[in-house]
């Protein structure tokens, strides 16, 4: 049977959130995280584990941690003490709407013509009348946000998604999902920004935004920390893949 296991305010999509925001893609280029996953995807051939990397993913994820617990973490914390509530809304709002193109040309490519023309709309709106995206005016029009990446689109294209695996600072991935990542920030806007302390402030404050915003979900941790990350991960992208609508197996009466 398939079923809405998760809702779009899961816990499992707080803590896929949780565990990628913390660097942004276009700061590594495709060529770089082509050689960190071309080992991976090489041994990949002989195995059909979904999580054969344990041990070096269980490394690098310690390291990720110590980097969060001892930088990010605190200025997040800092941030989200200065900030008023609807000032870090704004910010929020801003860098969601700088995704939006790329979300409706995902939608385009993925056959979803009548979701792409909306979210094309949403960002033409909130662009404007949200003064560059700053205030979510199209949610109020009923024009909901959605979520998709060049990784779903693949998926539906047909590519596997290949083992599971840890990057440094970028956190939980798969092969498919790291080039997803080098092919999202080649095109993310801030990129392309001339003037470099300008582009590294938008860059900053964006990882400083996103990690900001999910303080609150630290305690939905429980138990293996690793293994916990792990699968909050690998099911949040099985739910955006599905649109929502995935296998249940205690439904299905499998075993």
């Amino acid at each position: 049977m398939k079923v809405n296991r998760y809702s779009q305010n899961s816990s499992e999509q707080l803590l896929f959130q949780f565990f990628t925001y913390r660097i942004h893609p276009g700061r590594v280029s495709l060529s770089t995280l082509f050689l960190l996953v071309l080992g991976a995807l090489i041994s990949s051939c002989a195995t059909n584990s979904l999580d054969p990397y344990e041990d070096m993913n269980r490394r690098v994820q310690a390291f990720n941690d110590t980097a969060d617990r001892i930088v990010l973490r605190p200025v997040a914390r800092g941030y989200s003490t200065v900030l008023p509530d609807p000032i870090e809304q704004m910010i929020t709002n801003f860098f969601n709407n700088l995704g939006e193109p790329l979300v409706a040309l995902n939608q385009f490519f993925q056959g979803k013509l009548n979701m792409a023309t909306a979210d094309s709309g949403r960002f033409l709106i909130n662009s404007t009348i949200g003064v560059v995206g700053l205030f979510d005016v199209a949610e109020q029009m009923g024009l909901a946000r959605h979520e998709e990446d060049i990784g779903q689109t693949l998926a539906v294209w047909g590519v596997e998604q290949g083992p599971y695996i840890v990057l440094p600072l970028f956190g939980p991935s798969s092969i498919r999902g790291a080039f997803d990542r080098a092919a999202a920030g080649s095109v993310f806007a801030p990129r392309y920004i001339d003037h470099v302390p300008t582009r590294n402030l938008v860059y900053t404050t964006w990882v400083i935004s996103q990690r900001a915003g999910l303080l609150s979900t630290e305690r939905l941790l429980r138990g293996d920390r690793y293994l916990f990350m792990r699968d909050a991960y690998l099911q949040r992208r099985d739910y955006l893949i599905n649109d929502g609508v995935v296998d249940d197996p205690f439904l299905n009466g499998d075993d």
